[in-house]
């Protein structure tokens, strides 16, 4: 099977666009790594406020390294609370407690 890339990104940009953090957070990794930063930062944010944990560690990192600004970190964890706790109820939550117990048989 042959791959396009372009039509990937294509399609992460829409899901972007329509809130998947995940794609923020694959298409923050594609632009890293063709060396815009900028962009990458950007991707890395919006997905951060959407409720990506592992963006979070990104944005921590980019900010001792002196890429992110106080305050763009300060907001983007604001964001990334508010996005989780948008998550919780107790259904979730004892749906998890299940799911975690029954593993553990």
């Amino acid at each position: 099977v042959e791959k396009d890339e372009g039509k990937a990104i294509h399609f992460l940009e829409e899901a972007a666009i329509g809130g998947d953090p995940i794609a923020r957070n694959r298409l923050g990794r594609i632009e890293w790594n063709i060396g815009n930063t900028e962009r990458a930062l950007k991707h890395f944010i919006i997905g951060a406020k959407l409720g990506d944990d592992d963006l979070i560690k990104v944005l921590m990192e980019a900010f001792r390294n002196g890429l992110v600004s106080k305050d763009d970190l300060a907001a983007a964890l604001r964001a990334h609370q508010a996005a989780v706790d948008a998550t919780k109820s107790p259904q979730r939550e004892a749906a998890e407690e299940y799911y975690r117990n029954k593993r553990r048989r």
